[in-house]
């Protein structure tokens, strides 16, 4: 009886979440990206002012609601002692968005090597 509940109570009110990893060099735009997308999604998120992103040491996350699905962002820091850690987190993610900078091509190789 408890179980029929539990699926029942499961049904109506869990949501779908997924785990999305944002990855790409230092600088990429990653976290604008990131505050671009939940200012998109979330109508009560102002955001913060893009001028005022500075690079990411560690982890930003996330969440963005839409449909009846979360979707939440790590957003991984992208210097050379930072990347070590990024296979750490493909265990748990559903998805992986690599950034790159197009404009910076004097680094189009250094982030090949980093994909």
């Amino acid at each position: 009886m408890f179980s029929l509940l539990y699926g029942l109570w499961k049904y109506l009110f869990q949501r779908d979440q997924y785990f999305v990893l944002l990855l790409g060099l230092d600088n990429a735009g990653k976290t604008t990206f990131l505050e671009q997308s939940k200012t998109q999604f979330n109508e009560s998120y102002h955001g913060i002012n893009l001028n005022k992103i500075t690079a990411t040491v560690g982890l930003n996350i996330g969440r963005i609601h839409t449909n009846g699905v979360t979707l939440n962002f790590w957003d991984l820091g992208g210097q050379k002692d930072l990347q070590t850690l990024w296979d750490k987190y493909y265990a748990e993610s559903h998805a992986v968005i690599y950034i790159i900078d197009s404009s910076d091509k004097e680094r189009m190789q250094e982030s090949r090597e980093a994909f």
